[in-house]
């Protein structure tokens, strides 16, 4: 409810990520994390709000257009070249901004993800010092702030905010239209490359299976009802399908190519190594690889836990699951046995089993978090 109430009342346009807290937060909490964020990234502009309906606070994040520019230069970013430099794509760089298109155009040169890619970056790599604290939360030297927060829950949620102006020229070019091509490159820019591929892959998929359903329909009307004719038809139809799956892998190969060579992903260098999650527990160590400060779970302790606590709880999970399926169709035999019962009753039991499954399910979610939690520490 927090986020949607955010996302329908923004108090001002110049913000692209949104971070809020818990009714509870102290203001301890929220200067500590906000004298944070100005020193350790003076790159970045954040405003304070208070929302009435919520009554809880949020930081409205952004950053002027020269702190953006060195930002992508910073993660690299890959930004398409002007034709008299050689055209295609590159990775940014401050000392030779010139050559990039758009670049004289503060609103066009950095697409809405972009800019909330660059500044998520920076959030994300606020590092705690040597002895840093907040309340009990202890940090390790050089340990990610904000990622922690977010999982003891002193900060709420971090996400993005819309653009509503190109969200309803994408409604009326892409949800609203009939018979018309995706517009891939607008939901590349806006949503970013995944989720455009997404689509991409999505909409070939489905141009593709034309094929398979055109044949199918003709092979189907000019089969025989004999058995041997209905032989042949399967066969062939089987044949048929391999082929045509064969083609649509290539085919896709090429095509996924095509975009991702057009949308600047093609020789993308790997990413670097990621940061441990912020749910890992452990005793703190010197690490004999990167000899940094970690937190170190032995594995032996895992592998008891699983055994002893994760394997027995699953297993008693599915016989419980099991004996109250099983018990839900002896009453249904037993209900359909009684031909005097109303016909309501008859449902009784499928009404049991449905409110059995619904509350099983949110059971075994929370036992599912606890033992990813525990186990995998």
């Amino acid at each position: 409810m927090s986020h949607k109430a955010w996302m329908k009342t923004v108090p001002t346009e110049n913000c692209d990520v949104l971070m809020t807290f818990p009714d509870t937060t102290d203001d301890h909490t929220l200067l500590w994390l906000l004298n944070h964020i100005r020193l350790g990234i003076p790159e970045l502009i954040v405003q304070v709000r208070h929302h009435k309906h919520t009554r809880v606070y949020a930081f409205f994040v952004t950053a002027t257009y020269e702190s953006l520019l060195r930002g992508a230069d910073e993660i690299g970013l890959r930004k398409p070249v002007k034709a008299e430099f050689g055209g295609g794509m590159r990775s940014f760089s401050c000392e030779e901004d010139y050559i990039y298109e758009n670049i004289e155009n503060e609103l066009y040169f950095f697409t809405s993800q972009e800019r909330q890619n660059i500044i998520r970056y920076w959030l994300e790599n606020l590092r705690a010092k040597q002895g840093e604290s907040l309340h009990n939360i202890h940090f390790l030297e050089g340990q990610p702030i904000i990622p922690e927060l977010e999982a003891r829950g002193v900060i709420q949620q971090v996400f993005p905010l819309h653009e509503q102006r190109i969200l309803k020229r994408l409604m009326k070019s892409w949800v609203q239209a009939v018979c018309e091509a995706q517009p891939l490159d607008d939901i590349c820019d806006y949503f970013g490359v995944k989720i455009a591929m997404y689509f991409a892959w999505l909409g070939f998929y489905t141009s593709a299976m034309v094929y398979p359903a055109v044949f199918g329909s003709i092979l189907y009307a000019f089969t025989e009802t004999d058995q041997t004719s209905q032989d042949i038809s399967c066969v062939v139809f089987a044949i048929f399908n391999v082929v045509w799956a064969t083609l649509f892998l290539e085919e896709w190969k090429r095509r996924g190519a095509e975009f991702a060579y057009k949308w600047g992903t093609l020789d993308t260098p790997a990413e670097s190594i990621e940061e441990p999650r912020p749910q890992f527990r452990g005793i703190k160590r010197i690490s004999p690889v990167t000899s940094a400060e970690e937190f170190y779970y032995p594995p032996w302790k895992r592998l008891l836990f699983q055994c002893l606590v994760s394997l027995p709880v699953c297993l008693t999970c599915l016989s419980l699951v099991f004996l109250l399926m099983l018990g839900c169709f002896q009453l249904q035999e037993f209900v359909l046995s009684i031909q005097e019962l109303p016909r309501i009753i008859r449902f009784l039991p499928k009404i049991i089993l449905a409110v059995i499954v619904t509350a099983c399910d949110e059971l075994y979610k929370k036992v599912a978090y606890w033992l990813n939690d525990m186990g995998v520490c």
